[in-house]
């Protein structure tokens, strides 16, 4: 294989390109008319337009990515994480152009990307699954019915979903229907498809995912797990490896039933395995992600693997050259995403351009970006500008190293994660462990990041910020803004 399209964007656009050009594989690049001047384009060898910033018209344009890819004379393809990364369709026209597609089957895309679906393959390996239903509900009368013999609360999902969308808990009857119109609905509006079904609703618990890795020979193995239970709607923020609950014990039982997860669908590649933890250290199987996930950086940090490099190895027929045995757990890593959002708003997108960037270095921080100074961060895709990921010998020494890596982080132009994840890191409940997916809702006001912000680097932000703007300038801004949204 020497030459690969990377049929994403931004910083994992980038990250792949840069193991690409290890491994000297030439990269093409594909991208929208708003991502012109990305950092990702410029670094690849080869770049093409392929039409207009909403994704329908470029970053999904299953036509003009293999296009492009038959032009160029691609050998494969690889499709990162979000847009075509779990579509099977996608898949399977890159494999029918005689393109390798540098991820799983289509049998396990199809497999895992249906919740239900994935739960009846599933459960004939015993691995344990949360209580509620195998097949969509479409009666509401049986859907309440269901419900009351779980015992509230409950969850009701997409069977397609992902991401939090088509997702409503129903703490009692009363609530159930117009819960179960709703999650039906957002099911059809994002995925298409208003196939739903129910859980119990797990309460207080955390969410581990393992890292699982098979290459077409029948070897499947796992590598650690990961802690990833600080989120807000639905949706990771901070992210470490290991679990500072999981013990040796439990690690290899919930690595045995990740394995056995991919399994059941024979998996090719990388993949993760999502389980819920809770209180009493029961685990449950919640899905499957058939791609490369955003927070893959910490297992890299903590197993020394390059997970791209592996992918690519896998798509070449190679086999693992390292047993389960020989799968290191090196130290702590954390890693925390730089949304361009605004946490006192409710996690809400605050976009703007990237007056003044500057990203933390030094032994064990890593950043991976797609964006520079001066650059528009686009209404049209996720709001990540980048992922701060830090790696220390013990997890004590990570948090303290992943606060001074924030404190050295500067972002101006607009509000960001990065106050909110320094708060959530520097918590008594992360820094005991017993944190769960209701951190944000049990322990996080606004107000809190406002006078954070004011004590810890108002004076900075002000210095930093007239540097940057000329005089006239800062006079003529408004209040709000001259307090200064950075860091935060």
């Amino acid at each position: 294989m020497k030459k690969v399209l990377v049929a994403n964007r931004g910083e994992i656009a980038l990250r792949i390109m840069k193991t690409l050009k290890k491994m000297n594989i030439e990269s093409v690049a594909v991208y929208s008319d708003v991502d012109a001047d990305a950092p990702f384009v410029k670094f690849a060898d080869e770049a093409y337009c392929i039409g207009e910033a909403a994704p329908a018209k470029s970053y999904l344009n299953m036509d003009k990515i293999l296009e492009v890819a038959i032009q160029t004379g691609t050998e494969g393809i690889h499709p990162a994480y979000g847009f075509l990364s779990e579509n099977a369709i996608f898949a399977k026209r890159v494999s029918d152009a005689g393109i390798k597609f540098i991820g799983p089957s289509i049998e396990a895309i199809n497999v895992m990307g249906d919740k239900l679906d994935a739960k009846q393959a599933v459960k004939k390996f015993n691995v344990p699954m949360v209580p509620g239903t195998d097949e969509a509900i479409t009666d509401i009368a049986l859907g309440k019915q269901i419900a009351e013999g779980i015992g509230y609360p409950i969850l009701i999902k997409a069977s397609a979903g992902g991401g939090g969308k088509g997702m409503r808990v129903v703490e009692n009857s009363a609530e159930f229907e117009s819960q179960f119109d709703r999650a039906v609905s957002e099911a059809i509006s994002s995925f298409g498809n208003g196939a739903v079904f129910i859980e119990k609703f797990v309460q207080q618990p955390k969410h581990i995912e393992i890292q699982v890795i098979a290459d077409q020979h029948g070897t499947i193995l796992h590598l650690n797990e990961r802690e990833c239970s600080i989120q807000r709607r639905h949706q990771k923020v901070v992210e470490e490896a290991p679990s500072p609950v999981i013990d040796a014990a439990l690690r290899a039982k919930m690595g045995e039933a990740a394995i056995a997860v991919a399994r059941s669908c024979n998996y090719e590649g990388v993949g993760t395995v999502e389980f819920l933890l809770d209180k009493d250290k029961n685990y449950y199987f919640l899905e499957m992600n058939t791609r490369l996930q955003v927070e893959h950086p910490v297992t890299e940090m903590i197993t020394g693997l390059d997970l791209v490099e592996e992918q690519i190895k896998i798509a070449r027929g190679e086999k693992l050259s390292y047993s389960q045995d020989q799968v290191k757990l090196i130290g702590h890593a954390i890693e925390i995403r730089v949304y361009a959002e605004d946490p006192e708003n409710n996690f809400l997108p605050d976009l703007g351009s990237l007056v003044h960037y500057k990203v933390p270095t030094g032994l064990g921080v890593r950043v991976d970006g797609g964006y520079e100074e001066g650059m528009a961060i686009p209404l049209t895709y996720d709001p990540m500008i980048a992922k701060l990921i830090v790696h220390a010998e013990t997890r004590d020494l990570a948090i303290e190293k992943t606060l001074e890596a924030i404190d050295n982080y500067e972002i101006a132009g607009f509000s960001t994660t990065l106050g909110f994840c320094r708060f959530a890191i520097d918590h008594p409940e992360f820094r005991n462990g017993n944190f769960t997916i209701n951190f944000v809702g049990d322990y996080f006001k606004p107000e809190y990041l406002r006078k954070e912000v004011t004590d810890r680097i108002g004076a900075n932000a002000f210095s930093v910020f007239k540097k940057y703007v000329k005089e006239a300038e800062f006079r003529a801004l408004p209040a709000e803004t001259t307090a200064w949204k950075m860091n935060r």
